[in-house]
């Protein structure tokens, strides 16, 4: 017994010795992240703010041009207009879906899943091009239609921004689901059955217990598939037909056609601005949930 005594309070003393220090020992392991992330994301950022303040002379001139240019506000408007309809559409979808998956079976859950997975797999641009041979004049939408008698004549249904937004719905769908599944999967169902007992109603039981609770699922989703959208090139650049612009197409016609790099990163700098701001609102509405006991 003494010579075990005396054994074991050595070890920590060892394991001590090989231990980082405290006080600096986490900023050792985040320095390769750290240099990482400023090699490879940091300075690319930096380099187009310095840009968006030297082209074509030193100063805000480009930035003076969002108060003054008629096309780059119609510009922005359309693009956050798309992105709100968007964002609003995915929601109603992935909400809906996220619902049934939540209280599906095992078995069920992950077909739904795949399904909803699925589109993930398969390049945007594939997408894109489908999405053009439904929605065109001749397409299968608008040929079921006429023979149905429904319509007299083909819908513009695609190279407008029904177009787009139907493209960027299919795109981001799954991204507004997993959030929102994440939430609803932690949701107690015995509340709802609870409240079913207490006396009320299915609708009374969603609106007062499910929803608020899945609130904060319905948040995180829908700030990810509005910053998401606000990038989007591909998408609204074949379903556009190049008739609506928004800002990443924008951004490529100012640097690579017209060659107006000050214009285009510009531009770029407020979308980093935007979204930087977004997920400081949203971490600041974390913080304050937390500080009420929401986040218990």
């Amino acid at each position: 017994m003494p010579r075990d005594a005396a054994v074991l309070p050595a070890a920590p003393a060892a394991r001590s010795g090989f231990a980082l220090p405290r006080e600096t020992g986490w900023w050792l392991l985040l320095l390769p992240a750290f240099l990482l992330m400023t090699v490879l994301y940091l300075a690319p950022i930096l380099q187009v703010l310095a840009i968006s303040v030297t082209e074509p002379a030193p100063g805000l001139g480009n930035y003076e041009r969002l108060l003054t240019s008629p096309g780059l506000q119609r510009v922005i408007g359309t693009t956050l207009r798309i992105c709100l309809i968007t964002t609003l559409v995915s929601l109603l979808l992935g909400y809906a879906l996220s619902y049934v998956i939540a209280l599906a079976s095992p078995r069920a859950r992950r077909w739904w899943l795949l399904g909803v997975l699925l589109p993930l797999w398969i390049s945007v641009l594939v997408r894109a091009f489908a999405w053009v041979t439904l929605l065109r004049r001749q397409g299968l939408v608008n040929e079921g239609l006429l023979s149905l008698g429904l319509i007299e004549a083909p819908l513009p249904l695609v190279w407008n921004e029904f177009g787009i937004v139907v493209g960027m719905v299919h795109y981001m769908v799954p991204y507004a689901v997993l959030p929102m599944l994440a939430a609803m999967r932690e949701i107690d169902p015995r509340l709802l059955a609870a409240a079913r007992g207490l006396g009320a109603s299915r609708g009374t039981a969603f609106r007062r217990v499910f929803l608020p609770l899945s609130a904060p699922g319905l948040v995180a989703a829908g700030l990810l598939v509005f910053i998401v959208s606000l990038g989007f090139y591909i998408t609204p650049a074949i379903l556009g037909g190049g008739k609506t612009l928004m800002a990443a197409e924008w951004i490529k016609l100012q640097i690579l056609d017209l060659v107006r790099w000050g214009m285009g990163a510009m531009l770029a700098t407020m979308l980093v601005v935007t979204i930087l701001t977004l997920l400081g609102v949203f971490s600041r509405l974390l913080d304050l949930r937390r500080l009420f006991g929401g986040g218990r």
